[in-house]
């Protein structure tokens, strides 16, 4: 196992020219060690310019395993130059009395939030995602440009980035997501997350909900790209995209949202649209 300051390579694999690699560090912001993949695309120019970075955030019950092991995403990345970054979906390991009693709570569950609830506190994905993990690439992997970053991600995740891009105009140059949960305070799955991590406020809900946000923050001029099967069997209580689009056209936010006909809200939906994706976000980090 190959180790920099900090981070310990666990795997790594050749595809697409360039490489999967496995990391695992002490998380300070968690409180436990955590898991994250990197996808180094091949370095066609020999320039050995940094690449871009594009974070993808997974949904309920997934790990930073996912998205590398299903999506396909690597083939355009190469193609692109971009470097994927996948980080897991919660803290893990740390034996919090009902952390793993249901799939949509807790472990696999983070919603990409900072919990303000005692029992909670260590859930702070939100943190992780936009403070430490970006400062973690910049000090220990000099072959990625984390000045250039853009955002997206499934279900939860697709909610996690739409609320952390909204939230961080200058950070990220651009958005998509899958089938997200695009409007929490308003759906079960996000009601159940953020009664337990934020509690019974509301008005604190709102701050962590895309739908909200985006009324909040309209600055946005790249258009977010939303993709969502029409089969997919959470789209209408769960998943609430409608909500969003109408939130984007009171502020005169640029989105396009698909609506894929047959496709349901797993991988193989993600497979087949992730180089639009992937396209869309090369664009606006100025690599075409």
């Amino acid at each position: 196992m190959a180790s920099v300051v900090g981070v310990t390579e666990i795997s790594s694999g050749k595809m697409f020219g360039g490489y999967n690699k496995r990391y695992k560090h002490y998380s300070q912001t968690l409180g436990c060690s955590m898991n994250f993949h990197i996808y180094f695309p091949p370095n066609i120019s020999d320039n050995n310019k940094p690449f871009p970075v594009l974070y993808w955030l997974s949904g309920l019950t997934c790990s930073d395993e996912n998205f590398i092991f299903k999506s396909g995403a690597q083939r355009a990345a190469s193609q692109h130059g971009v470097a994927l970054i996948a980080p897991d979906t919660s803290p893990r390991g740390l034996n919090v009395e009902g952390e793993s009693d249901s799939w949509d709570f807790g472990v696999g569950a983070g919603f990409y939030l900072n919990a303000t609830q005692e029992k909670w506190k260590n859930w702070r994905m939100y943190d992780y995602v936009v403070k430490e993990l970006p400062e973690l690439l910049k000090d220990n992997f000099p072959q990625l440009d984390t000045s250039k970053a853009s955002i997206f991600g499934h279900s939860m995740g697709g909610h996690g980035a739409l609320t952390i891009y909204l939230k961080n105009l200058d950070k990220y140059k651009s958005v998509s997501a899958f089938a997200p949960v695009a409007n929490p305070t308003n759906c079960p799955w996000g009601q159940k997350a953020f009664t337990n991590y934020l509690g019974d406020n509301k008005s604190d809900w709102e701050d962590y909900d895309a739908t909200y946000l985006v009324t909040k923050f309209p600055g946005v001029s790249a258009t977010i790209l939303i993709d969502q099967g029409e089969d997919d069997k959470f789209l209408h209580d769960q998943l609430l995209p409608r909500k969003f689009e109408e939130a984007c056209k009171n502020a005169n936010v640029p989105l396009l949202l698909r609506f894929q006909p047959g496709y349901d809200h797993s991988y193989y939906f993600i497979s087949t649209f992730i180089d639009d994706h992937i396209q869309h976000h090369a664009q606006a980090l100025r690599l075409n």
